[in-house]
Protein backbone atom coordinates (compact mmCIF):
# COMPACT_ATOMS: atom_id res chain seq x y z
CA UNK A 1 0.00 0.00 0.00
CA UNK A 2 1.02 3.42 -0.79
CA UNK A 3 0.57 5.50 2.31
CA UNK A 4 1.65 8.62 0.45
CA UNK A 5 -1.46 8.21 -2.05
CA UNK A 6 -5.02 10.04 -0.65
CA UNK A 7 -7.03 7.28 -2.11
CA UNK A 8 -5.46 4.41 0.24
CA UNK A 9 -4.10 6.20 3.47
CA UNK A 10 -7.07 6.33 4.61
CA UNK A 11 -8.08 7.74 8.35
CA UNK A 12 -7.69 3.94 9.40
CA UNK A 13 -4.14 3.89 8.28
CA UNK A 14 -3.56 7.32 9.73
CA UNK A 15 -4.48 5.84 13.29
CA UNK A 16 -2.57 2.54 13.12
CA UNK A 17 0.45 5.21 12.15
CA UNK A 18 -0.29 6.59 15.51
CA UNK A 19 -0.22 3.31 17.42
CA UNK A 20 -3.29 2.47 17.76
CA UNK A 21 -4.99 -1.06 16.80
CA UNK A 22 -7.17 -2.21 14.43
CA UNK A 23 -9.44 -5.40 14.69
CA UNK A 24 -10.79 -7.43 11.91
CA UNK A 25 -14.42 -7.34 12.58
CA UNK A 26 -17.29 -8.43 10.78
CA UNK A 27 -18.33 -5.00 9.61
CA UNK A 28 -14.76 -4.41 8.59
CA UNK A 29 -11.18 -3.38 10.04
CA UNK A 30 -11.90 -0.92 12.86
CA UNK A 31 -10.80 0.50 16.31
CA UNK A 32 -12.18 -1.08 19.15
CA UNK A 33 -10.24 1.08 22.19
CA UNK A 34 -8.39 4.12 21.62
CA UNK A 35 -7.93 4.72 25.29
CA UNK A 36 -10.10 3.11 27.88
CA UNK A 37 -13.44 1.98 27.76
CA UNK A 38 -15.16 4.07 30.94
CA UNK A 39 -13.59 7.01 29.98
CA UNK A 40 -15.09 6.56 26.32
CA UNK A 41 -18.19 6.69 27.85
CA UNK A 42 -17.95 8.96 30.31
CA UNK A 43 -16.93 11.03 27.33
CA UNK A 44 -19.72 10.12 25.24
CA UNK A 45 -22.27 11.06 27.99
CA UNK A 46 -20.84 14.16 29.19
CA UNK A 47 -18.30 15.42 26.31
CA UNK A 48 -17.66 14.93 22.65
CA UNK A 49 -17.44 11.33 21.75
CA UNK A 50 -15.30 11.34 17.62
CA UNK A 51 -15.89 8.02 16.69
CA UNK A 52 -14.52 7.14 12.99
CA UNK A 53 -17.56 5.30 11.33
CA UNK A 54 -15.78 5.32 7.85
CA UNK A 55 -15.70 1.79 7.70
CA UNK A 56 -19.58 2.28 6.86
CA UNK A 57 -21.54 1.35 3.41
CA UNK A 58 -20.75 4.13 1.01
CA UNK A 59 -22.41 4.27 -2.15
CA UNK A 60 -22.82 7.28 -4.40
CA UNK A 61 -25.74 7.35 -6.69
CA UNK A 62 -26.21 9.61 -10.05
CA UNK A 63 -28.71 9.82 -12.35
CA UNK A 64 -31.67 11.86 -13.00
CA UNK A 65 -33.86 9.39 -11.73
CA UNK A 66 -32.36 8.31 -8.45
CA UNK A 67 -34.43 10.21 -5.85
CA UNK A 68 -37.82 9.22 -7.74
CA UNK A 69 -36.59 5.46 -8.20
CA UNK A 70 -35.49 5.11 -3.99
CA UNK A 71 -39.17 6.34 -3.83
CA UNK A 72 -40.36 3.43 -5.49
CA UNK A 73 -38.65 0.87 -3.80
CA UNK A 74 -38.44 1.75 0.01
CA UNK A 75 -40.76 2.98 2.75
CA UNK A 76 -39.99 6.85 3.16
CA UNK A 77 -40.64 9.35 0.54
CA UNK A 78 -37.98 10.74 -1.56
CA UNK A 79 -38.92 12.63 -4.52
CA UNK A 80 -39.04 15.89 -2.88
CA UNK A 81 -36.16 15.81 -0.90
CA UNK A 82 -34.47 19.18 -1.61
CA UNK A 83 -30.36 19.58 -2.00
CA UNK A 84 -27.99 19.57 1.42
CA UNK A 85 -31.13 17.72 2.58
CA UNK A 86 -30.58 14.45 4.66
CA UNK A 87 -33.37 11.16 5.15
CA UNK A 88 -33.22 7.54 6.34
CA UNK A 89 -35.23 5.12 4.60
CA UNK A 90 -35.69 1.34 4.96
CA UNK A 91 -35.00 -1.24 2.09
CA UNK A 92 -37.34 -3.78 2.40
CA UNK A 93 -38.27 -7.26 0.89
CA UNK A 94 -41.43 -8.26 -1.00
CA UNK A 95 -42.72 -9.55 2.57
CA UNK A 96 -42.05 -6.56 4.41
CA UNK A 97 -38.96 -7.96 6.09
CA UNK A 98 -35.60 -5.06 6.88
CA UNK A 99 -33.08 -5.30 3.96
CA UNK A 100 -31.15 -2.27 6.00
CA UNK A 101 -31.79 1.29 6.66
CA UNK A 102 -29.81 3.57 4.73
CA UNK A 103 -29.10 7.36 4.85
CA UNK A 104 -29.99 9.25 1.86
CA UNK A 105 -27.95 12.84 1.29
CA UNK A 106 -29.00 14.97 -1.55
CA UNK A 107 -26.16 16.89 -3.21
CA UNK A 108 -28.41 17.24 -5.91
CA UNK A 109 -26.10 16.33 -8.92
CA UNK A 110 -25.26 12.68 -7.29
CA UNK A 111 -26.84 11.13 -4.20
CA UNK A 112 -24.64 9.54 -1.21
CA UNK A 113 -26.14 6.39 0.54
CA UNK A 114 -24.72 5.40 3.86
CA UNK A 115 -25.62 1.95 4.63
CA UNK A 116 -24.55 -1.07 6.81
CA UNK A 117 -20.99 -2.57 5.33
CA UNK A 118 -22.27 -6.11 5.87
CA UNK A 119 -25.11 -4.90 3.43
CA UNK A 120 -23.49 -3.24 0.72
CA UNK A 121 -23.18 -5.41 -1.42
CA UNK A 122 -26.96 -7.14 -1.18
CA UNK A 123 -28.15 -3.15 -1.46
CA UNK A 124 -26.17 -2.77 -4.49
CA UNK A 125 -27.45 -5.97 -5.88
CA UNK A 126 -31.34 -5.01 -5.43
CA UNK A 127 -30.84 -1.36 -6.80
CA UNK A 128 -29.23 -3.57 -10.04
CA UNK A 129 -32.06 -5.77 -9.84
CA UNK A 130 -35.13 -3.48 -9.77
CA UNK A 131 -33.26 -0.74 -12.30
CA UNK A 132 -34.71 -1.11 -15.68
CA UNK A 133 -35.25 1.62 -17.75
CA UNK A 134 -34.28 4.41 -14.93
CA UNK A 135 -31.35 6.59 -14.93
CA UNK A 136 -30.12 5.75 -11.96
CA UNK A 137 -25.83 4.57 -11.92
CA UNK A 138 -24.41 3.02 -8.95
CA UNK A 139 -20.80 3.71 -8.26
CA UNK A 140 -18.29 2.27 -5.30
CA UNK A 141 -16.55 4.88 -3.44
CA UNK A 142 -14.23 2.51 -1.36
CA UNK A 143 -11.50 4.83 0.16
CA UNK A 144 -13.26 7.56 -1.17
CA UNK A 145 -14.63 9.20 1.73
CA UNK A 146 -13.44 9.73 5.72
CA UNK A 147 -16.87 10.13 7.93
CA UNK A 148 -16.43 11.11 11.89
CA UNK A 149 -19.57 10.94 13.72
CA UNK A 150 -19.79 13.49 16.45
CA UNK A 151 -21.77 12.54 19.32
CA UNK A 152 -22.35 13.85 23.04
CA UNK A 153 -23.70 16.72 24.52
CA UNK A 154 -21.43 18.77 24.22
CA UNK A 155 -21.03 18.23 20.50
CA UNK A 156 -22.85 21.12 18.81
CA UNK A 157 -20.80 23.64 20.95
CA UNK A 158 -17.25 21.95 19.86
CA UNK A 159 -18.25 21.99 16.44
CA UNK A 160 -18.80 25.89 17.11
CA UNK A 161 -15.97 26.78 18.64
CA UNK A 162 -13.85 24.84 15.80
CA UNK A 163 -15.85 25.75 12.63
CA UNK A 164 -17.77 29.00 13.90
CA UNK A 165 -21.23 30.24 14.42
CA UNK A 166 -22.80 28.86 10.91
CA UNK A 167 -23.40 25.20 13.04
CA UNK A 168 -25.95 27.16 13.83
CA UNK A 169 -27.30 27.77 10.82
CA UNK A 170 -27.46 24.29 9.83
CA UNK A 171 -31.31 22.99 9.87
CA UNK A 172 -32.03 18.96 11.21
CA UNK A 173 -31.13 16.73 9.11
CA UNK A 174 -28.99 18.89 6.29
CA UNK A 175 -25.72 19.40 5.43
CA UNK A 176 -23.52 22.14 4.83
CA UNK A 177 -19.61 22.94 2.99
CA UNK A 178 -17.29 23.77 6.24
CA UNK A 179 -13.91 25.92 5.44
CA UNK A 180 -12.28 25.25 8.69
CA UNK A 181 -8.15 26.56 8.72
CA UNK A 182 -7.89 25.44 4.46
CA UNK A 183 -9.75 22.15 5.56
CA UNK A 184 -12.71 21.45 3.40
CA UNK A 185 -15.47 18.83 4.73
CA UNK A 186 -19.22 18.65 5.07
CA UNK A 187 -20.92 18.45 8.19
CA UNK A 188 -24.59 16.65 8.21
CA UNK A 189 -26.73 17.72 11.37
CA UNK A 190 -28.66 14.55 12.09
CA UNK A 191 -32.02 14.03 14.39
CA UNK A 192 -33.77 10.94 13.48
CA UNK A 193 -34.65 10.20 17.40
CA UNK A 194 -31.38 12.20 18.49
CA UNK A 195 -28.97 14.68 17.62
CA UNK A 196 -25.82 13.81 16.67
CA UNK A 197 -23.35 15.48 13.84
CA UNK A 198 -21.49 13.36 11.18
CA UNK A 199 -18.46 15.00 8.98
CA UNK A 200 -17.56 14.09 5.35
CA UNK A 201 -14.72 14.56 3.55
CA UNK A 202 -12.08 12.88 1.66
CA UNK A 203 -9.18 11.13 3.44
CA UNK A 204 -6.57 14.09 3.63
CA UNK A 205 -8.85 16.83 4.87
CA UNK A 206 -10.25 14.13 7.42
CA UNK A 207 -6.85 13.65 8.62
CA UNK A 208 -6.10 17.19 8.59
CA UNK A 209 -9.15 17.91 11.05
CA UNK A 210 -8.05 15.15 13.20
CA UNK A 211 -4.52 17.00 13.71
CA UNK A 212 -6.80 20.56 14.16
CA UNK A 213 -9.16 19.12 16.48
CA UNK A 214 -6.48 17.09 18.70
CA UNK A 215 -4.31 20.33 19.40
CA UNK A 216 -7.73 22.76 19.42
CA UNK A 217 -9.89 21.41 22.07
CA UNK A 218 -10.48 24.37 23.99
CA UNK A 219 -11.87 23.96 26.99
CA UNK A 220 -13.92 20.44 25.98
CA UNK A 221 -13.32 17.27 27.06
CA UNK A 222 -12.60 15.51 23.52
CA UNK A 223 -12.16 11.91 23.23
CA UNK A 224 -11.94 9.01 19.83
CA UNK A 225 -14.41 6.65 20.64
CA UNK A 226 -14.11 2.98 19.54
CA UNK A 227 -16.05 0.34 19.08
CA UNK A 228 -16.33 -1.50 21.88
CA UNK A 229 -17.45 1.32 23.83
CA UNK A 230 -19.93 2.69 21.41
CA UNK A 231 -21.67 -0.68 21.12
CA UNK A 232 -22.30 -0.02 25.24
CA UNK A 233 -23.75 2.88 23.76
CA UNK A 234 -25.30 1.83 21.36
CA UNK A 235 -27.44 -0.91 23.56
CA UNK A 236 -28.55 1.17 26.38
CA UNK A 237 -30.08 3.65 23.95
CA UNK A 238 -31.84 0.75 22.22
CA UNK A 239 -30.45 1.61 18.52
CA UNK A 240 -30.62 -1.21 16.52
CA UNK A 241 -28.01 -2.12 13.93
CA UNK A 242 -26.79 -4.15 11.20
CA UNK A 243 -27.18 -7.42 11.14
CA UNK A 244 -27.99 -8.10 14.45
CA UNK A 245 -31.69 -6.12 14.69
CA UNK A 246 -31.98 -5.11 11.32
CA UNK A 247 -31.99 -8.12 8.89
CA UNK A 248 -34.58 -9.88 6.95
CA UNK A 249 -36.33 -11.44 9.80
CA UNK A 250 -38.06 -8.93 11.31
CA UNK A 251 -39.99 -6.03 9.68
CA UNK A 252 -39.54 -2.26 10.44
CA UNK A 253 -42.69 -2.17 12.83
CA UNK A 254 -41.03 -4.53 14.98
CA UNK A 255 -37.87 -2.91 14.78
CA UNK A 256 -38.99 0.59 15.88
CA UNK A 257 -38.55 2.10 12.56
CA UNK A 258 -42.35 3.15 11.88
CA UNK A 259 -41.43 7.02 11.78
CA UNK A 260 -39.05 6.09 8.46
CA UNK A 261 -42.11 4.59 6.52
CA UNK A 262 -44.85 6.96 5.02
CA UNK A 263 -47.80 5.63 4.86
CA UNK A 264 -49.39 7.65 2.53
CA UNK A 265 -47.02 7.68 -0.56
CA UNK A 266 -48.50 4.77 -2.22
CA UNK A 267 -46.42 1.26 -3.36
CA UNK A 268 -43.11 0.78 -2.77
CA UNK A 269 -41.56 -2.87 -1.99
CA UNK A 270 -43.33 -4.69 0.92
CA UNK A 271 -45.37 -2.19 0.91
CA UNK A 272 -48.72 -4.52 1.13
CA UNK A 273 -47.30 -6.02 3.94
CA UNK A 274 -46.48 -3.41 6.30
CA UNK A 275 -49.22 -1.37 5.59
CA UNK A 276 -51.30 -4.79 6.13
CA UNK A 277 -49.15 -4.81 9.73
CA UNK A 278 -50.56 -1.41 10.94
CA UNK A 279 -54.14 -1.64 10.05
CA UNK A 280 -55.16 -5.25 11.71
CA UNK A 281 -52.88 -4.10 14.61
CA UNK A 282 -50.24 -8.20 13.81
CA UNK A 283 -47.08 -7.09 14.55
CA UNK A 284 -45.47 -10.31 16.56
CA UNK A 285 -42.44 -8.62 18.36
CA UNK A 286 -41.05 -5.58 19.65
CA UNK A 287 -37.47 -5.03 20.10
CA UNK A 288 -36.81 -3.84 23.92
CA UNK A 289 -33.73 -3.80 26.19
CA UNK A 290 -33.02 -6.83 28.44
CA UNK A 291 -30.60 -7.43 31.35
CA UNK A 292 -29.30 -11.17 31.97
CA UNK A 293 -28.67 -12.00 36.06
CA UNK A 294 -25.76 -14.27 34.39
CA UNK A 295 -21.59 -13.17 34.76
CA UNK A 296 -21.12 -15.53 31.94
CA UNK A 297 -21.52 -13.35 28.66
CA UNK A 298 -21.28 -16.31 26.35
CA UNK A 299 -24.68 -17.41 25.66
CA UNK A 300 -25.27 -20.72 24.24
CA UNK A 301 -28.56 -19.82 22.36
CA UNK A 302 -30.36 -16.64 21.40
CA UNK A 303 -33.66 -18.21 22.26
CA UNK A 304 -35.78 -16.55 24.93
CA UNK A 305 -38.64 -18.91 27.01
CA UNK A 306 -41.08 -17.96 29.60
CA UNK A 307 -41.74 -20.25 32.90
CA UNK A 308 -43.58 -22.91 31.16
CA UNK A 309 -40.82 -22.84 28.30
CA UNK A 310 -42.78 -21.15 25.89
CA UNK A 311 -40.98 -19.52 23.24
CA UNK A 312 -41.19 -16.11 23.84
CA UNK A 313 -38.34 -13.93 21.38
CA UNK A 314 -34.99 -14.20 21.07
CA UNK A 315 -31.75 -12.07 22.33
CA UNK A 316 -30.04 -10.04 19.03
CA UNK A 317 -26.88 -8.27 21.17
CA UNK A 318 -25.28 -8.60 24.34
CA UNK A 319 -22.50 -6.26 26.01
CA UNK A 320 -21.43 -6.21 29.41
CA UNK A 321 -22.57 -2.62 30.86
CA UNK A 322 -19.50 -1.54 33.91
CA UNK A 323 -21.64 1.30 35.21
CA UNK A 324 -24.45 -1.28 35.73
CA UNK A 325 -22.11 -4.05 36.49
CA UNK A 326 -24.22 -6.56 34.47
CA UNK A 327 -24.73 -7.79 31.01
CA UNK A 328 -27.63 -6.23 28.89
CA UNK A 329 -28.84 -6.19 25.45
CA UNK A 330 -31.66 -5.92 23.08
CA UNK A 331 -33.94 -8.51 21.77
CA UNK A 332 -37.00 -8.79 19.91
CA UNK A 333 -39.80 -10.34 22.35
CA UNK A 334 -43.42 -11.52 21.60
CA UNK A 335 -45.60 -8.62 22.59
CA UNK A 336 -47.15 -10.33 25.05
CA UNK A 337 -44.04 -10.50 26.93
CA UNK A 338 -43.21 -6.64 26.34
CA UNK A 339 -43.65 -5.15 29.62
CA UNK A 340 -40.84 -3.27 31.84
CA UNK A 341 -40.06 -5.73 34.59
CA UNK A 342 -41.19 -9.61 33.00
CA UNK A 343 -38.74 -11.96 33.59
CA UNK A 344 -38.09 -14.54 30.78
CA UNK A 345 -34.91 -16.99 30.47
CA UNK A 346 -31.89 -17.54 27.86
CA UNK A 347 -29.35 -20.49 28.21
CA UNK A 348 -25.69 -20.71 28.60
CA UNK A 349 -23.08 -23.64 29.42
CA UNK A 350 -24.37 -23.27 33.54
CA UNK A 351 -28.21 -23.97 32.74
CA UNK A 352 -30.98 -21.06 32.49
CA UNK A 353 -30.31 -17.76 32.45
CA UNK A 354 -33.26 -15.14 34.45
CA UNK A 355 -33.83 -12.42 31.65
CA UNK A 356 -35.73 -9.33 32.91
CA UNK A 357 -37.34 -7.03 30.16
CA UNK A 358 -36.12 -3.03 30.25
CA UNK A 359 -38.02 -0.19 28.67
CA UNK A 360 -35.73 1.49 25.99
CA UNK A 361 -33.60 3.77 26.71
CA UNK A 362 -31.59 1.87 29.83
CA UNK A 363 -31.89 4.24 32.62
CA UNK A 364 -28.48 5.84 33.51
Amino acid sequence: MNFNDPKTHTLLNYFEDMNFTASQEPEGRVIKVYSDVNEELNTLYNGVGLRNTSHMGIIELKGADVLDFLHRITTNGLKDLKKEQVTQTIFTTEKGRIIDVVEIINFETHQLMICSPIHKSKLKSWIDKYTISDDVKVIDTENKYSIIDVLGPQANSFLMFICGGMINNIPENSFKIVNTEGLLFFVVRLNFGREQFRIIADNENAKGLVKFIDENKGPYEVNFIGEDAYEIYRVKAGIPKAPNELNDEYNPHEAGLKHIVNFTKGCYIGQEVIARLDTYDKVQYSLTGVKLNSENHELSSKALFDEEGKEAGEITSVVFAPKLNRNIGLAYVRKAYDKEGIQLFSQNSNGKVPVTIVNLPFKR
